[in-house]
């Protein structure tokens, strides 16, 4: 791994460190974004090394935070989560912050950690996904009926698909599966399907917005042409920040990586 395999906005974040700090920071962290799917233990070792060597940094505590999440230590998560708001001012993680409440077995507190995000300051996949996890506390409450009312929001239309729309749809799902609303469930189960068909056929194929044309095809009546439709597809107490170590400190893990990038507004490009 070489710095140069960091993303450039990654690599950005670091310019404020020491040449050498800089390099091996930047090594750590694209092994992150290398190993995670297959290792989440490994990238969560080098997230803790780019850590120690970049306290400071967002993006480096932004790392251990989602490595942390993933290896299932929730309360490193959240605290990191938390430090990288306050570095930062973004609420762009809050779903992830009510899943970690989750974890840690705090359902209400998951809850009250998404009533306080403000709606106008997150993007619609931030907004979808902060739905997604509220209602997974809802459930974790017993509360089902107010878990679907959780993900009645403007992104849950049928008509429209975007990366993050099969998630929505089989949530909303599940939740009317759980209410015993089979029907419906059945006809949001199969929207998810053709969503993440149409998208998965289409991802990457176009670097701008593209209009893209999904056939829905019920069984056709007693007599008469099949019936059609079009779907056009867009696709806490903070814990301190650590400072950077100086350019002589000793290697705590492997290599680095770094947290793969999220497309802002999470529709198809």
């Amino acid at each position: 791994m070489q710095p140069k395999d960091l993303h450039p906005a990654a690599r950005n974040e670091l310019k404020t460190l020491q040449a050498d700090v800089q390099e091996r920071v930047s090594r750590h962290l694209a092994m992150v974004a290398a190993v995670i799917d297959d290792d989440p233990e490994l990238a969560h070792q080098h997230a803790i090394s780019a850590s120690r060597r970049a306290g400071r940094i967002p993006v480096a505590r932004e790392t251990l935070a989602v490595t942390a999440y993933r290896t299932g230590d929730y309360a490193l998560a959240l605290r990191e989560l938390r430090t990288y708001r306050r570095l930062t001012g973004s609420n762009a993680h809050v779903a992830l912050m009510i899943d970690c409440e989750r974890g840690l077995g705090r359902p209400e507190k998951a809850i009250e950690t998404g009533a306080e995000a403000d709606p106008s300051q997150l993007d619609r996949e931030e907004r979808v996904q902060v739905a997604i996890a509220m209602s997974g506390a809802r459930l974790d409450l017993g509360q089902t009926q107010q878990a679907l009312f959780e993900l009645e929001i403007d992104e849950l239309d049928p008509d429209r698909a975007y990366s993050w729309s099969p998630d929505l749809f089989a949530a909303y799902a599940t939740v009317l599966e759980d209410l015993g609303r089979d029907a419906e469930s059945k006809t949001w189960f199969q929207r998810a399907d053709r969503a993440a068909n149409a998208l998965q056929e289409h991802y990457g194929a176009h670097d701008l917005f593209e209009v893209l044309e999904i056939e829905e095809i019920e069984p056709p009546p007693a007599s008469g042409p099949v019936a059609g439709s079009d779907a056009s597809t867009d696709g806490e107490p903070d814990a301190e920040p650590e400072s950077e170590s100086e350019p002589d400190a000793e290697p705590v893990a492997e290599p680095d990586s770094v947290a793969s990038e999220e497309d802002e507004d999470g529709t198809v490009r």
